[in-house]
């Protein structure tokens, strides 16, 4: 076990996740219409590159394949959804938040992609072979882009910190991971619109769990 992994791994903790939505909540009313905002803008991004049957700058008889745009967008995309946590992160540390601060997942696009493209790969072999597996993966992984984000730890060491944390209490996550699976269903019945509040939502209470269990690097540190 690292160092790093140690220093957070040692601990002893409680899920509290009625705190967590309640903390949670205050993040995200602090700037509710940037989150609204930047998800409709990524929902947005989704349709057209759905509906858009050429490249913009194409000539109709010059087709490229539909995939090409859906590829590009999945790559930046975790990058895209760190910007969640990276304004999350600052209100919770009492700063201000503005909307570019949702493209600063772009300065750590690296092991931000290689964290979402790994744990994805071992989540879907998980999966695939035995599903049980793939469930605990799908959980333990949680705190990974986190860690990333606020710690500024590379993808494996990321991915194997939370693994190792969250396992101590996995079914306490799987519980908070339900509920907040339950949130965006209610959203989506509302003809999709509250998912526009729901999805970040969900993203700041995962922060506040983060911020309970491992703690956030000062303004000085960061």
């Amino acid at each position: 076990m690292s160092s790093f992994s140690a220093n957070f791994t040692n601990r002893d903790y409680d899920v509290k996740i009625g705190e967590y939505f309640s903390r949670g909540w205050e993040i995200f009313k602090q700037k509710a219409p940037l989150f609204v905002l930047f998800t409709l803008m990524l929902f947005l991004i989704q349709v057209v590159i759905a509906i858009l049957p050429y490249p913009l700058g194409s000539r109709s008889d010059e087709p490229v394949p539909g995939g090409i745009l859906n590829f590009a967008f999945n790559v930046v995309t975790p990058a895209l959804t760190a910007g969640y946590y990276f304004v999350a992160f600052q209100l919770a540390r009492g700063r201000n938040a503005v909307f570019s601060d949702f493209f600063q997942g772009f300065n750590k696009f690296l092991p931000i992609f290689l964290t979402a493209l790994v744990a994805g790969i071992l989540t879907a072999l998980g999966f695939v072979l035995l599903v049980i597996p793939g469930i605990y993966l799908a959980v333990a992984y949680l705190f990974a882009q986190p860690f990333v984000i606020d710690k500024s730890a590379d993808f494996w060491q990321a991915m194997e910190t939370s693994r190792q944390l969250i396992t101590k209490k996995w079914f306490s996550f799987f519980g908070l991971l339900l509920l907040l699976g339950l949130l965006n269903v209610a959203g989506a019945i509302v003809l999709g619109i509250g998912l526009l509040v729901t999805v970040p939502l969900s993203v700041c209470i995962v922060a506040a769990a983060y911020e309970d269990i491992v703690g956030l690097n000062s303004v000085a540190e960061i």
